[in-house]
């Protein structure tokens, strides 16, 4: 393909994976890929194999325009700056309309579930970066991107160590899916060289709730793992007396609080559709990670 593409946050756990999938899809050519980062020495190796690296800073309009220029189709991948409100959208609104000024054709943006209606804390961040993108008047696709399977690393492996995992969630549900399926799904999307405007909602096969959850991971890892439903406030309690960081916190709980009232229970084949492969199994992801969770 003739197009130029360009991901930003590169350098980070998706980002990287969407650098990969592109360049085993054999749809593009590494030249015609633009990875940028805050820091692109961490992009030497995508360098060596002939990716143009650039340095791109969310909250450094000039670094943006330099970045971005002579891109077609540019995917901004969502910071991780949760520690002030609102400060992801001021960020993610600058990429946006910066992509614009500098000429790109197509925009595409790396969202969640249900930001309309989502009890997580910072839904109305992506709902506005969502505006954004729209507001732009240029073709667009939304990619929400669901739970990864990675983030049962933050809470099993303690809870295994205890036999116990502690959540507010209830019988809620999540479909949770790998984040290479992900990535895979959004270099489809990338390389699609498609002008439609969609929005995709990227979630694994099958919604289950952590006591469902729990079942499959003991049998796998060998080691019992009982859930302990406690309430959003008794879970604030936990995490203080944890040490987690005072600004991570609520929102952890309101992630348990959003799987409990159902707004996160949804499964599409969107994933499956766009990268047109078997998504990973959870079964699959504690057999390969069988070791990280027994401790």
């Amino acid at each position: 393909m003739s197009e130029t593409l360009l991901v930003t946050g590169a350098s980070g756990q998706l980002g990287r994976l969407v650098l990969n999938a592109l360049l085993t899809s054999g749809k593009v050519a590494p030249a015609d890929i633009i990875a940028t980062s805050r820091d692109p020495s961490k992009l030497s190796a995508y360098a060596e194999k002939g990716v143009q690296t650039r340095k791109a800073d969310f909250d450094d309009a000039a670094s943006l325009a330099t970045a971005f220029a002579g891109a077609d189709r540019v995917l901004v991948v969502s910071t991780d700056a949760l520690d002030a409100p609102g400060k992801r959208l001021v960020q993610h609104t600058a990429a946006i309309n910066a992509a614009k000024v500098a000429g790109a054709k197509h925009i595409l943006y790396t969202s969640m579930p249900n930001p309309e209606n989502s009890a997580v804390i910072f839904a109305p961040e992506h709902l506005g970066s969502e505006a954004a993108v729209k507001a732009t008047g240029l073709p667009y696709t939304i990619l929400r991107n669901g739970w990864y399977m990675e983030n049962l690393f933050m809470g099993l492996p303690h809870a295994f160590s205890e036999g116990k995992w502690y959540t507010s969630a209830g019988e809620g549900k999540i479909a949770h899916i790998a984040r290479a399926d992900i990535a895979a799904a959004i270099a489809d999307a990338l390389t699609s060289g498609s002008t439609e405007s969609k929005t995709y909602t990227l979630t694994g096969t099958v919604a289950r709730t952590s006591s469902e959850i729990a079942e499959i991971a003991s049998k796998i890892v060998g080691k019992p793992l009982d859930v302990v439903t406690i309430t959003d406030e008794q879970l604030t309690g936990g995490l203080q007396a944890a040490g987690l960081p005072p600004f991570l916190i609520p929102v952890v709980v309101s992630f348990d609080t959003n799987t409990r009232e159902g707004k996160i229970a949804m499964v599409t084949d969107d994933a499956k559709t766009l990268s047109g492969k078997p998504l990973t199994s959870i079964e699959t992801f504690f057999e390969t990670n069988k070791a990280a969770f027994a401790g």
